[in-house]
């Protein structure tokens, strides 16, 4: 059962956008925290951005080095947790993942710590060059 499921990335240039989409089954989506990860080759991963599904997405969190750059909202119609990226730079380059936590232990607020999750999707791929 695929419960996260990445999609939206791409090849740009520098200064580009683009615009992530992960769709959350429903099971989990409720009372949730969302995050996206990124992993470039030979580097940790990183927390990039992190929502809690209640309280129509004020709840949120960003990483420094994509302050002012990236937004992370929700649709709650659809499922979905979008990370806009706009004015994109090669050192963003990467897999990009979106992860959940298991509700049973839930902690209620938004998070970039990679502990703090427990379900993972496949990732994306995100590649920008100079």
């Amino acid at each position: 059962q695929v419960q996260l499921m990445e999609s939206g990335g791409g090849s740009v240039q520098a200064g580009g956008s683009l615009r992530l989409a992960c769709v959350v089954s429903k099971d989990i989506w409720a009372r949730n925290t969302l995050g996206w990860f990124r992993q470039a080759p030979g580097k940790k991963r990183e927390g990039v951005a992190s929502i809690v599904t209640l309280g129509r997405g004020q709840y949120k969190d960003i990483a420094d080095s994509v302050k002012g750059r990236f937004t992370i909202s929700l649709d709650d119609d659809k499922n979905t947790v979008h990370l806009q990226m706009n004015n994109l730079k090669p050192e963003d380059s990467g897999v990009y993942v979106c992860a959940a936590q298991d509700q049973k232990s839930w902690l209620g607020y938004a998070t970039l710590r990679e502990v703090n999750y427990d379900i993972w999707g496949q990732g994306t791929q995100v590649s920008v060059s100079a």
